[in-house]
């Protein structure tokens, strides 16, 4: 049995809960974190040193960091898919999005604008810092946007990894309340990906139990 550990609000453990709900994947789900604790047991650190969600345990095989979750469970349960193709070449396509995700995407708008913005209280803000890193999103969805030019998904007419990492971020980036730039296609993906059950269930969920929350 697949264990997932790692509490629904947590945008890294999204990413692997949309994957496994894409693959249909039988498991079990423990809430760690936040409001639910349990990072700094020895318990949880024998499973991850760093005391971070997500972690997966599969049948005694750990492993933990979002990405290399991702990479995993699409090798072992999604083979011959789109989401873990044959050809080398094929998956290095999906590589090089989730690592510029990983590098650029997430750095500007989950760092500077969700936690400089939305998870710091508002006397504590840097709104120069948050402005700065709401423009360098805006360039990485302009990228994005010309990406989709012509596609269904980031790759073609299939979902894959490199829509995973890059898309979970867009309920929470199309749902605050800031300015953003022309993104019809950005905008045409994310109604694709709304129609993923596994998606809405684990991607649009409710993030109010964040705002103002630096230590959750």
């Amino acid at each position: 049995m697949l264990t997932i550990y790692g509490r629904k609000s947590s945008f890294n453990l999204q990413k692997v809960m949309w994957l496994v709900g894409e693959l249909g994947i039988a498991h079990k789900h423990i809430e760690l974190g936040g409001s639910f604790g349990g990072l700094d047991t020895p318990e949880f650190l024998a499973m991850n040193p760093h005391g971070r969600v997500p972690v997966i345990d599969d049948s005694g095989i750990i492993v933990w960091e979002s990405h290399a979750i991702l990479r995993y469970l699409a090798a072992k349960y999604g083979s011959e898919t789109p989401f873990w193709p044959t050809n080398p070449a094929e998956r290095a396509k999906a590589d090089q999005w989730m690592d510029w995700s990983q590098t650029s995407l997430q750095p500007a708008f989950l760092v500077g604008v969700f936690w400089g913005w939305y998870r710091t209280p508002e006397a504590q803000r840097n709104l120069a810092a948050v402005d700065k890193a709401l423009e360098q999103t805006g360039r990485c969805l302009k990228h994005i946007d010309r990406q989709l030019n012509g596609k269904s998904f980031m790759l073609g007419e299939h979902l894959s990894l490199a829509d995973i990492p890059i898309g979970t971020h867009l309920y929470r980036y199309l749902n605050l309340d800031l300015p953003r730039p022309n993104l019809p296609n950005v905008e045409r993906w994310y109604e694709r990906l709304q129609s993923s059950p596994a998606y809405r269930e684990h991607v649009c969920r409710p993030f109010d139990e964040l705002y103002g929350r630096l230590d959750f």
